[in-house]
């Protein structure tokens, strides 16, 4: 595969110390870019696209209980990418049962919410930096099964990217040697932050490309680089709440999504990726906004049945939670709600009896799911 990337207008090879293979080392980005008319057009769908979800994000009246959810939904599927399983049900559970010994794979999923938000947090004080991706990563292998792999620390030793087990003879794709690393990161991290007349999305596209063909960690580095879409286009003002994620998308054409990072190497087909970029930014945009309006017309018909019930305040304050994470414990409730225990536990067996919560057979301390809740964030597509 390396072969591929010999004559590469967009980089070197240059020999791995100790081993009969080359790496790839990506040129510092290019700070204009040709477009084509077919490429322009796909630019301005997926801008409409973003900007129109971006209006919709600014009439919700609290953005949080839509933004967790689609946080924890991009958790799990920028994860699966990587070969590390939980479901949305999972990670879920895990937080509404505040489990102290989750199996491996929830924990990793619950890692990326912990470092996204981190992420999110230091965009409040940091540009898209070294120092910034640097902490991500620091948060999203701590405790987990790669925490070995230097958490938060640039990589200092050749890896490679193929099958678990191949050599390096054999690899799919060898990033740089671990010493023009930092040099490199040093490059992406001005053209981050310059101003250019490149519109954000390209500049997006090209940001997480070159992420991508640095590597700079031992692990990790496909999900700090999907991290770092919604990062940029938030810190580019071009979304008022994180709300976009395309690992969705990403997930779903996997295959091409690893063959167009590595044709912009190989042959320097930038349409090619940018095109594909557009496409995801489109789709999921439309479909977070359709997603939106099902969690809302859910959560309004919850307040219905809860006037028609004459349900308590503290019953109708819990349902916004509810959207938020649907499953919920008596303990989480009475800690949201600033309750007792049994107080917590009346208002549970009231919204069960309503329609609103389902029991959950044979758990305890004993949960509750808002199963139209899960549904919505659950579905592949809200199209």
């Amino acid at each position: 595969m390396m072969s591929r990337l010999a004559s590469s207008p967009n980089g070197k090879l240059v020999p791995v110390l100790g081993h009969n293979q080359v790496a790839f080392v990506p040129d510092p980005l290019p700070r204009e870019m040709a477009l084509s008319t077919p490429l322009i057009v796909a630019l301005d769908k997926a801008s409409r696209a973003v900007a129109t979800l971006a209006g919709v994000g600014e009439t919700i009246p609290n953005p949080t209980i839509l933004v967790r959810p689609f946080m924890r939904r991009e958790a799990v599927l920028s994860s699966s990418i990587e070969g590390t399983y939980a479901s949305l049900s999972d990670l879920f559970l895990y937080e509404a049962s505040d489990e102290t010994r989750p199996r491996g794979d929830v924990r990793e999923v619950a890692n990326y919410v912990r470092a996204l938000e981190r992420g999110l947090d230091l965009l409040n004080r940091l540009p898209i930096s070294l120092r910034l991706i640097n902490q991500v990563h620091e948060r999203l292998l701590r405790g987990v099964r790669d925490e070995d792999k230097r958490p938060g620390e640039l990589r200092t030793e050749q890896v490679h990217i193929g099958v678990p087990g191949t050599p390096i003879e054999e690899a799919r794709y060898v990033p740089p040697p671990a010493d023009v690393v930092r040099d490199l990161l040093l490059d992406w991290e001005r053209f981050a932050n310059e101003d250019t007349l490149l519109p954000p999305l390209i500049a997006c596209a090209m940001v997480h490309y070159q992420f991508e063909a640095i590597h700079p960690y031992l692990d990790g580095n496909g999900r700090v680089g999907r991290l770092l879409i919604i990062l940029f286009l938030c810190a580019k003002g071009v979304l008022p709440a994180p709300l976009l994620y395309l690992s969705a998308y990403f997930e779903r054409h996997r295959e091409e999504y690893y063959d167009h990072l590595f044709a912009v190497s190989a042959t320097g087909d930038w349409k090619g990726w940018l095109s594909f970029f557009f496409a995801g930014v489109e789709q999921q945009s439309r479909d977070a906004i359709a997603r939106i309006k099902q969690m809302r017309s859910v959560h309004e018909r919850y307040m219905t049945i809860a006037r028609e019930h004459h349900l308590s305040g503290s019953a109708t304050r819990l349902l916004e939670e509810l959207v938020a994470g649907p499953f919920m414990t008596a303990p989480r409730a009475s800690a949201l709600l600033n309750i007792s225990n049994p107080g917590a536990h009346a208002v549970l067996d009231k919204l069960a009896a309503a329609g609103i919560l389902e029991p959950v057979p044979n758990s305890w301390p004993r949960l509750y799911v808002a199963r139209e809740v899960l549904h919505a964030l659950e579905a592949s597509s809200a199209l």
